[in-house]
């Protein structure tokens, strides 16, 4: 009778579970502890497989990089206080590059608040000016209609990061389970309804007209793919785009892949040229912020118009381009291409325009080849990097999914590592936040499991979350994690002599890191594999029988100090 009576009742750590999967949810990341840890069971007994981090911040920019992967929610799971603080750090990087997360944290009990509870913080207040929206579940009853909000408002309008607080006296509230059902059921149904009625964009209809006749007037139009167009799942209407009306694209970091990287009318390699000739520029899915100098002289023409497509109303008021077209990309785009379908264009091989980019391009690549070719031994970025891009070409489709984190080895690596199928590479992203690498890789594993996964980091960068190399290990996931490992911040001691003075003279430089650090150990320690490289034939054998075998391993690249710069490309800023 007892047993019976407690299986007719439900408590919100099971209620949230649930909720969560009903709403569609089925990866979570996060760290359990005191008041959560029976949510995390509850939600994978419910459906929702979690992956236990070391760390929050890992487990934050894990469920940061699902959102934009998946193209729904990424779920973070964090205890309250100190490990809310730290989850902050994957909810704004969430919010800074437009994908969505939601966060959820348990918190003290709403009785003691403000008489020095354990781990007690006004979480909504913190987690405020890194969300779009933050919401605290006050009764049981509350739970399934805020996790269904909170989820939805995540891919809204411009995808961002949400906070859910669920203190511990309501985790630990009952109620009967024919009352959970009729919640569970009644948030299911209005979240429903209002899916069905999206909001009408009033710019839309008339921007495409424009955005076509600019681009059929142009006389040096370029497309530039953002990774938005990449979340957005608008590679076939982009493709379709740019083999249509022969206009060269320049993709953003992340938005490599959209496009071929390989095609013809790709202006990577001439980003210069095309920036700052063209009199035309569609820019899909992709802010005019500083990795695209804010779309200003003296990077870009001031005479260049601007059409820009983007999900958020402000972006375009706050831009001023030529056209501005709210609304999804994929959408936006096929529009364009129906437009222009009524009246066609084609910029021909022989165009002054595509041939001065397409000549600048292969000029380019000719000079880049000449030094990728070259076995430089101690190595430096390119040697390695050359071998590494090879390695993945010859994984074919699908693709790997490639991590890039660092200064020189990310921007270094953005120049020589190829991608051509979309969503497929993952780097530091709008806010150049260092320490995304291995939870962007468990991340990837999960959300992609036919793919392999392969991330080419810094010592630095790799050394913010080195220690889930263990979670890789513990989930069995295959991921190849290479460490260019030139034994600190850009490569070591960088000080110049009017530095190395006062008391502290003899301590390690910033920027120093203990030399040829043994990475792989790591990993090793774990029982993954590692592997220490220190020439070309080395690290050809590490990456052909880690890229075959398709398990956890670390493969620690010992690269010359001397070999980077300080900043890579951003040394004006230091």
């Amino acid at each position: 009778m007892a047993s019976d009576s407690a299986a007719a009742t439900v408590d919100g750590s099971a209620l949230a579970g649930r909720a969560l999967a009903a709403a569609g949810a089925r990866h979570m990341f996060g760290v359990v502890g005191i008041p959560v840890t029976s949510l995390a069971s509850r939600a994978a007994a419910a459906g929702v497989r979690f992956l236990a981090f070391r760390n929050e911040q890992s487990a934050g920019y894990a469920a940061a990089a699902y959102g934009f992967l998946t193209g729904t929610p990424g779920l973070l799971l964090t205890v309250s206080g100190p490990g809310c603080v730290h989850g902050l750090a994957g909810l704004s990087h969430a919010t800074a590059n437009a994908w969505p997360l939601l966060m959820v944290s348990g918190s003290c009990a709403q009785a003691d608040a403000g008489r020095g509870d354990f781990q007690e913080l006004d979480q909504i207040e913190a987690t405020k000016p890194f969300s779009k929206l933050a919401v605290k579940a006050t009764t049981i009853a509350d739970i399934p209609r805020l996790v269904f909000q909170a989820l939805a408002a995540t891919v809204s309008g411009r995808p961002g990061g949400c906070y859910l607080d669920i203190p511990s006296d309501v985790l630990h509230q009952t109620l009967p389970e024919s009352e959970a059902a009729a919640l569970l059921a009644a948030a299911a149904a209005d979240s429903t309804a209002s899916a069905s009625s999206p909001p009408k964009h009033k710019t839309l209809d008339g921007g495409i007209e424009k955005a076509a006749d600019l681009l059929r007037r142009a006389e040096r139009p370029l497309v530039v793919i953002g990774k938005g167009a990449a979340y957005a799942r608008a590679e076939e209407a982009l493709r379709k785009l740019v083999d249509t009306t022969g206009v060269p694209f320049l993709p953003t970091p992340m938005g490599k892949g959209v496009v071929p990287d390989a095609h013809p009318l790709s202006a990577t390699a001439a980003r210069s040229l095309a920036i700052g000739q063209c009199d035309v520029a569609l820019v899909v899915g992709a802010r005019l912020n500083w990795l695209l100098h804010f779309g200003e002289p003296p990077k870009w023409s001031k005479d260049v118009k601007f059409i820009l497509v983007d999900v958020c109303e402000d972006e375009i008021e706050l831009r001023k381009p030529h056209v501005g077209i709210v609304g999804d990309a994929k959408r936006v785009v096929e529009l364009i291409n129906k437009e222009i379908k009524d009246n066609p264009f084609c910029l021909s091989r022989s165009h002054p325009w595509v041939e001065s980019i397409t000549k600048k391009a292969k000029d380019n690549v000719l000079k880049m080849e000449a030094q990728l070719a070259k076995d430089v031994v101690p190595l430096n970025f390119l040697t390695p990097l050359r071998i590494i891009r090879d390695a993945i070409l010859a994984e074919g489709s699908p693709a790997p999914v490639v991590v890039s984190e660092g200064a020189n080895t990310m921007d270094v690596g953005r120049a020589v590592l190829v991608q051509n199928e979309p969503r497929t590479r993952l780097d530091a992203g709008t806010w150049g936040t260092m320490g995304v690498g291995l939870g962007y890789c468990i991340a990837a594993a999960v959300a992609e499991p036919e793919r392999l996964v392969v991330a080419v980091e810094g010592d630095s960068g790799y050394g913010f979350s080195a220690m889930e190399v263990e979670t890789l290990v513990r989930y069995q996931l295959p991921v190849v994690v290479i460490v260019f490992n030139n034994n600190g911040v850009y490569g070591g001691d960088r000080r110049s002599p009017d530095e190395i003075t006062g008391p502290y003279k003899d301590d390690p430089a910033p920027t120093s890191f203990v030399p040829a650090a043994g990475y792989h150990k790591m990993m090793e320690a774990f029982g993954g594999k590692g592997y220490l490289v220190e020439t070309p034939d080395e690290l050809k054998s590490a990456l052909s029988e880690s890229f075959r075998a398709r398990k956890p391993a670390v493969i620690n690249v010992i690269i010359d100090p001397y070999a980077g710069s300080e900043s890579g490309r951003m040394q004006h800023k230091n």
